[in-house]
């Protein structure tokens, strides 16, 4: 056999091997082209007409309680003080501190031209009630918080899952090659379960995501070295020359064509995230409507992570999850002090997420973002203790905007005391199917092979709710 002959061979197994294994060749999974991946017409690559471009999902970290926000149940009003297993029955919770029925410290209005009923917690985004879609029926299958957070970002209780940020980047790219397709504006408070929460698990490491601080520099290592023109380009290229060598000798390795690629977007991200963080240039309006301006530091600081957002996806981010600022008191987590720490926390987000709706809708950006608002579950309509409320994943509230959704509609329903789901029940991995649907994805199409298996986010499971599509 000739020197020539063997190379060739070696040639065509070094293709092969590329071609089957490389990330850079399957993650888009035959669901888009390449143009289409950075913003072309997505009539062939989808599966369905994508409703939605971008995604932020606004994460409540800690579960706030759906009876004192988005569910009345005036039954609560009427046996307040009483013991609920004299009532329903009762099933362990988190702790097990059972304490008596606790009526909500808030009163409910309806508001819109729906009549969409709100606690007076949120009093501005309840003037944005038409656009809501709040989903009172949601389920989860975990009472504690890591595990539920990572059910809630990826599907799977355990540790180790892509985020359905992550999915959602592999499977679509972002609009802006200059920019992650998966980012988290993290506004000081990373979750329990810590950043799994926002990892790529198993699949390659450039669908992760790529947190931004609220404070100080955003990402650590942005601003460039000083460098005479061009060295650091020219740096870069010579590093990317060696890795594609490795690549041409060794064959595909997805941790190498990882590292080349977040090399290559770090190197874009130099120029264009300073810009976009650049938000002074923003008229006076803007910042007041966000609650830039506001005497409470929390409502600053997440004012300006949603202010960020809507930036990024002007231009062009695909995925985005903002977590809450410190507000003192823990997350939405009351098991103790519900009405000052709920009040803390509606602070802080109130204002910059109705500012946010606002601004979208304005701009003409709501109809193709999906904005999502939800914690990783609910709370009991009765006392932990005196005055807090425990776990509970057997009903909660979320709510949807924009991105293909009815606004000013409730979807399901809980029991009269706010405890149990009992009409069309919505799971996370019907909510997770539902988020693909508005994107253009058919959920069970988008898998990634790992360990013998096509796995994807909803695993066997996952329901689109096409009720709520609009």
């Amino acid at each position: 056999m000739s020197a020539d002959f063997r190379r060739t061979l070696r040639s065509r197994r070094q293709m092969l091997a590329r071609c089957a294994n490389g990330f850079g060749a399957v993650a888009l999974a035959g669901l888009l082209a390449e143009e289409q991946a950075r913003g072309a017409p997505a009539s062939t690559g989808l599966q369905y007409p994508a409703k939605a471009r971008s995604v932020i999902f606004l994460y409540m970290d800690g579960g706030p309680s759906q009876v004192d926000t988005f569910d009345p149940k005036p039954q609560l009003d009427k046996f307040n003080g009483r013991d609920p297993r004299e009532l329903f029955k009762v099933e362990p919770t988190q702790f097990n501190n059972i304490g008596r029925v606790l009526a909500s410290p808030w009163r409910f209005g309806r508001h819109g031209d729906s009549g969409l009923p709100v606690s007076s917690l949120f009093p501005f985004v309840a003037r944005q009630a038409d656009k809501l879609c709040v989903i009172r029926s949601m389920v989860s299958k975990f009472p504690e918080h890591t595990s539920a957070n990572y059910f809630l970002h990826t599907g799977s209780g355990l540790q180790g899952r892509p985020s359905w940020g992550a999915w959602a980047s592999y499977g679509l790219g972002s609009f802006n090659k200059d920019l992650p397709g998966f980012i988290v504006l993290n506004g000081g408070l990373v979750p329990p379960g810590g950043l799994d929460n926002f990892n790529s698990g198993f699949l390659p490491s450039a669908y992760q995501g790529s947190i931004f601080k609220s404070g100080g520099q955003a990402v650590p290592n942005l601003n460039p070295a000083e460098r005479i023109p061009g060295q650091q380009r020219a740096i870069l290229e010579l590093a990317g020359k060696f890795d594609r060598k490795s690549l041409e000798r060794d064959g595909s390795a997805d941790a190498l064509e990882a590292a080349i690629a977040n090399q290559e977007t770090a190197f874009r991200m130099q120029a264009s995230v300073p810009e976009l963080l650049a938000i002074e240039g923003e008229s006076q309006a803007t910042k007041t409507l966000y609650g830039l301006d506001a005497a409470y530091e929390p409502t600053r600081i997440f004012g300006r992570q949603c202010l960020v957002a809507r930036r990024l996806v002007e231009r062009g981010a695909r995925f985005l999850e903002l977590t809450c600022p410190s507000v003192g008191t823990d997350r939405w987590d009351q098991h103790s002090g519900l009405k000052s720490g709920h009040e803390r926390n509606c602070q802080a987000v109130d204002q910059p997420i109705a500012g946010l709706l606002a601004d979208l809708a304005s701009r003409g950006l709501l109809e193709s973002t999906l904005v999502v608002f939800a914690g990783e579950f609910g709370r009991t309509p009765f006392a932990q203790g005196g005055d807090g409320r425990d776990h509970n994943p057997q009903g909660f509230s979320i709510w949807l905007a924009g991105g293909g959704v009815k606004g000013g509609i409730t979807h399901g329903a809980t029991d009269e005391w706010g405890y149990r789901a009992v009409e069309n029940r919505v799971e996370i991995h019907d909510l997770h199917a539902t988020m693909l649907r508005l994107l253009g994805v058919d959920h069970t199409r988008l898998t990634f092979r790992y360990g013998g298996r096509d796995m994807r986010l909803t695993d066997v499971h996952g329901e689109v709710v096409e009720a709520i599509l609009a």
